[in-house]
């Protein structure tokens, strides 16, 4: 090697080569972020169902999703779902496009897409056995009834996820439950409603941001 020959200008070019190749890789690898979690709301696709007590679901994800300006732009696996960061993790959203009984595969899809386990899994649904008004936060646990969760239920072999459930209460005695479900919210219960979700998709940001256990004892508490 001659005497006084500079390797600086030899090791710049290494190191902008080095960084190209990784631009390169990073751009055509086609990797997705993994998410830390995977949170889904349940409901039923069609317009006829957008504003019914059974869609609450819905209606508190395009909260979370307004609020962490988080795009559902995806389709795929019967889910129309998009990815954002939510209190500093990368996190899934998700709406199941396929009837609420048949929530349960589409969901677990999805899961397998994102390569994500049931313990990273939080599902917020209706629930008629909470009065309007009340949220519950649960670990894991059955269905109690509600088809949606029993779909999941069967579909991932376990009830071990957690669940945001907003209660939508039970109709007067004698009158259908179904017909309860699938009807708008009443005139008194809009009144509350935006105030309602918003506190719904809080629960869910809180069970993201410091744990299950924090948002029980935050949020199951009576009013």
């Amino acid at each position: 090697m001659t005497a006084g020959l500079s390797l600086k200008p030899i090791l710049g070019v290494e190191r902008m080569a080095v960084g190209l190749l990784t631009v390169l890789r990073r751009r055509f690898a086609g990797t997705k972020p993994k998410p830390h979690f995977l949170v889904v709301g349940l409901g039923n696709p069609g317009g006829e169902y957008r504003l019914t007590r059974h869609n609450v679901g819905f209606m508190v994800v395009d909260r979370i999703c307004h609020a962490h300006r988080i795009s559902l732009n995806q389709q795929r696996f019967k889910c129309s779902f998009g990815t954002g960061v939510v209190a500093a993790k990368t996190v899934a959203l998700a709406q199941p496009q396929a009837f609420m009984n048949r929530s349960g595969p589409p969901v677990l899809r999805l899961m397998s897409y994102y390569g994500i386990s049931s313990r990273d899994l939080l599902i917020i649904h209706d629930d008629l056995d909470i009065a309007f008004g009340r949220i519950k936060i649960k670990e894991k646990g059955g269905h109690g009834g509600h088809n949606g969760v029993r779909s999941l239920m069967e579909a991932l072999g376990t009830g071990t996820f957690f669940r945001v459930r907003v209660g939508v209460g039970r109709p007067e005695r004698g009158s259908d439950v179904v017909q309860h479900v699938l009807e708008p919210f009443s005139a008194e219960e809009k009144m509350p409603l935006d105030d309602f979700l918003d506190r719904a998709a809080e629960a869910a940001v809180t069970v993201l941001s410091q744990g299950v256990k924090f948002g029980m004892n935050r949020f199951n508490r009576k009013p």
